[in-house]
């Protein structure tokens, strides 16, 4: 059984349009859990009337995406979960999305982890597929977006070395073996690729599903936000706060948990230039 666990804080407005096509899949083998982490718009209410076979738990206010993650989790293995997906309410699956999740399930190495092929909701045009790291990556302070290169994936499935906890479907055994997101640590941004980077050392393969498709809106993540309105409060949340894409001490966290040695003086240093210029660069 798949159950697939998604935090809520607010924005009811996208968390009915991600249950909505949930309720379309044309695999039905799978069950919702909703961890509501303090929303103030009514979401809890609205789930309860219109959505009464989600499970729906209770978080603390204080949380963020990896603390509410964790207790969806904790609540499916609880319960047998095979497979846990993490999914974001700001996604919407197209009907077939579990579908050729779970074919590329079999495709893959056992117990390998599953990434979505994220499309912008509006224009349907793929966006994401993951990314690659290599030793001149971790020199460089880059990745390679799979997306901008010209795979040919075997079996429709494209070998990654992280992927986001945005619609990523994950075996029992991989939680395990390495535990959970690190919520202490890595509380919001960068557990989920510090999740798949740990999971990776831990010996399981990390792929993308090529036809599993995934609609995301762009626009709606916080740290995009911020850089959107740009301005000398947001620059400083953009660099230290909780939403802040480029959050210095979380990268210096991330650098020295999973950077090779031999690389680490210049992915700090290329690192920080980037997150302390990029914020005033064209999005």
């Amino acid at each position: 059984m798949i159950y697939i666990v998604i935090p809520v804080f607010n924005r009811l407005i996208y968390t009915k349009a991600c249950l909505e096509s949930l309720q379309k899949q044309t695999n039905k083998q799978f069950k919702v859990v909703v961890v509501d982490h303090g929303s103030s718009d009514g979401t809890s209410a609205h789930i309860k009337k219109y959505y009464p076979d989600t499970i729906l738990l209770n978080g603390d206010a204080n949380m963020w995406w990896a603390a509410a993650t964790n207790l969806g989790i904790k609540y499916a293995l609880n319960n047998d979960a095979k497979f846990i997906l993490t999914l974001n309410n700001d996604t919407v699956a197209e009907a077939n999305y579990l579908e050729n999740l779970l074919e590329a399930v079999y495709q893959a190495p056992k117990d390998s982890l599953i990434g979505s092929s994220a499309i912008n909701s509006t224009t349907k045009s793929v966006v994401f597929r993951g990314e690659i790291l290599n030793a001149f990556n971790w020199f460089t302070e880059t990745s390679q977006n799979v997306v901008n290169k010209n795979y040919t994936p075997q079996f429709g499935l494209i070998e990654l070395t992280h992927y986001p906890g945005r619609g990523l479907l994950i075996p029992m055994l991989v939680f395990k073996k390495i535990g959970l997101f690190d919520e202490v640590n890595f509380p919001h941004y960068m557990s989920d690729y510090e999740f798949t980077l740990r999971a990776r050392k831990a010996g399981f393969k990390i792929f993308c599903a090529y036809n599993a498709l995934l609609g995301v809106y762009p626009e709606a993540s916080g740290a995009n936000q911020l850089k959107n309105k740009k301005n000398i409060k947001n620059y400083y949340h953009h660099l230290f706060g909780m939403k802040g894409g480029a959050n210095l001490p979380l990268f210096y966290k991330y650098a020295l948990r999973h950077c090779p040695v031999y690389a680490l003086p210049s992915f700090l240093l290329l690192g920080t230039i980037r997150r302390i210029t990029g914020y005033w660069l064209k999005n």
